[in-house]
């Protein structure tokens, strides 16, 4: 049995992450202090034996004096605003989530020798003239945008893992997540799926950005969270792009969800947001050579999912 100290568990990904590491017989102590996770994420674990909760701001200096136990084999850092509507709320949070936490969880990382993963995100690619997107690609990014506190997180958030893992030894990875959906999402986060299931359910008039023809690759959270076990497990010190290299323009997501949903909605275009990326599709190459990883879940079999989970809030 492992010990794992999980920052943002009760955030989607985070939920989904506690819920798998209990699952396969380790000792889970989940880190949240709810500005965007919901303890709704973490029903299902309260009262498991292996797992423990401390509600905690991880970008506070001594935010680890609560915690039960104070060593850990691996740390996952999944704390961020990842949510547009969030982010651009709270932008001085988002910065510090992705500086501030950083180092406060490498540091906890360096002091138990304990092997750490971060999430960064595809948005350090920005609006990429790169496509299908690998890692070797640095990316184009507005450093002063109103999008910057989010990318601009992730992207010194990678930087000061990598310089840990040079000046300190410490055993880092960092996974670069692109868009990722299913159950525990929030319905009014302004990420793309549960707005588009949102409205669609609701018999509103589905709102598109842009022309539509913008586009995004959607992952099942099992299979994200399925990369990121065998990222933390592999050595691999570099990024690697976890994400569905199927791709799909807003316009046909719309029209699926539609058809999925049975829906009789109409699609309204509004203008496209600053700085939006008008084409975001992940190269896995690394992650079939390093990991053997590549997704499982078809869209359909995910949607239908997600739908369901949305129904029964929508409906509540």
């Amino acid at each position: 049995m492992s010990l794992h100290l999980v920052a943002g568990a009760a955030g989607f990904i985070g939920s989904h992450l506690c819920d798998r590491l209990v699952a396969a017989g380790h000792a889970v102590t989940g880190v949240d202090n709810f500005i965007t996770g919901s303890p709704d994420n973490l029903r299902q674990l309260a009262g498991h034996p292996q797992f423990q909760f401390v509600r905690a701001d991880v970008t506070e200096a001594g935010w680890d004096a609560g915690l039960p136990v104070q060593s850990f084999d691996y740390i996952w850092h999944l704390a961020s605003l990842a949510s547009p509507v969030e982010y651009l709320k709270h932008p001085l949070e988002t910065l510090e989530t992705g500086s501030t936490a950083t180092r406060n969880l490498l540091e906890l990382a360096r002091r138990n020798d304990a092997t750490f993963l971060v999430t960064s995100t595809s948005e350090v690619y920005g609006d990429p003239l790169e496509h299908p997107q690998s890692e070797q690609y640095w990316g184009n990014v507005n450093s002063i945008g109103l999008r910057s506190c989010y990318d601009e997180s992730k992207r010194f958030a990678e930087a000061i893992t990598m310089a840990y893992h040079r000046v300190h030894g410490v055993r880092t990875t960092i996974a670069r997540i692109f868009n990722t959906y299913g159950p525990r999402m929030a319905l009014n986060d302004g990420r793309v799926v549960p707005a588009f299931v949102d409205q669609a359910l609701r018999g509103e008039a589905i709102t598109v950005f842009g022309d539509g023809r913008q586009t995004r690759s959607f992952c099942y959270v099992s299979d994200l969270v399925e990369g990121l076990i065998r990222l933390m497990h592999s050595g691999f010190r570099e990024p690697v792009n976890l994400g569905n290299p199927v791709e799909m323009t807003m316009l046909e997501f719309a029209q699926a969800i539609q058809a999925k949903t049975g829906s009789g909605s109409g699609i309204v275009f509004r203008p496209l947001p600053q700085d939006d990326p008008k084409r975001r599709r992940p190269d896995i190459s690394r992650a079939k050579q390093v990991l053997g990883w590549e997704p499982q879940v078809s869209f359909d079999e995910g949607m239908a999912l997600t739908i369901e989970y949305f129904s029964s809030l929508v409906t509540a």
